[in-house]
């Protein structure tokens, strides 16, 4: 799938490097509020939940709320995600969403949950759910369902994932003096990584918490969404990262959760 790239003037010579940093992805596309299935993708609304799953709770005992379930069965094949299998997030309703600023991984406020195999019977299922409890702060209406449709995408790597910089240099539009950030705003005008999605490059408003050395994948996406009025703070993004090897073996202990805004 080949990528038009409208770059700025100044930009042309590193034309042929940007293409070369093609990724697919898979976009994410949020649908009007409606009743669910059980086993949708989606945003807010009740998770596929197998009896005998302790629904997740905070240290405090304190529910967590279902903030998004994505089914790979429903989506297109991108490796190394699954290709079947349901995985959810859910988060907290402190100042922070339940992230940890000292440890993204620490689940303790918010929790992923993988099921490899879906069961396809209702009855072996939870489906008495209401609103578990009032709450204080979230970026989205848990009580209000979002159904997710998906396609294959590609794109090019953004200024604001840490590889744009691996490859080109933490100080490469400095050499345009004056210019410097006339030309960045041009390029995030005309390569960014917003939306929802899965995969590819990332998109932040802030930095990127990842480490060049251990190297992560971007999981989940969750942008801010007018249409489901869902907003992380003040018009931020919210990020999900796993590592490859766990990703392909089911592992989703140790994923990475991270949120910033404006």
């Amino acid at each position: 799938m080949s990528l038009t790239l409208k770059l700025p003037p100044a930009l042309e010579p590193i034309r042929e490097r940007l293409l070369q940093t093609q990724q697919s992805f898979i976009r994410v596309k949020a649908q009007p509020s409606r009743a669910t299935s059980w086993w949708e993708s989606k945003v807010g609304g009740f998770p596929y939940l197998p009896k005998g799953v302790d629904y997740p709770a905070a240290p405090d005992g304190r529910e967590l709320f279902f903030l998004a379930q994505l089914n790979f069965a429903d989506m297109p094949r991108l490796a190394p995600f699954p290709e079947r299998g349901i995985v959810q997030f859910y988060i907290y309703d402190d100042d922070l969403y339940g992230m940890d600023f000292d440890n993204g991984e620490n689940q303790d406020n918010f929790r992923v949950l993988y099921f490899p195999d879906p069961i396809q019977e209702e009855t072996a299922l939870q489906t008495q759910f209401s609103l578990i409890r009032n709450y204080d702060l979230l970026p989205h209406h848990p009580e209000v369902s979002h159904p997710l449709a998906f396609e294959l995408a590609e794109e090019v790597v953004p200024s604001t994932d840490y590889h744009f910089w691996q490859i080109f240099g933490a100080d490469f539009f400095q050499q345009f003096g004056e210019q410097e950030w006339d030309i960045l705003d041009e390029f995030n005008r005309s390569v960014r990584s917003i939306g929802h999605k899965l995969g590819g490059y990332s998109y932040f408003t802030q930095d990127d918490p990842r480490r060049p050395e251990d190297s992560m994948l971007l999981l989940f996406q969750l942008d801010s969404d007018e249409g489901m009025d869902l907003m992380w703070g003040d018009m931020g993004v919210g990020h999900f990262f796993i590592r490859e090897k766990d990703l392909a073996t089911g592992h989703f202990e140790r994923v990475l959760f991270d949120w910033d805004c404006l």
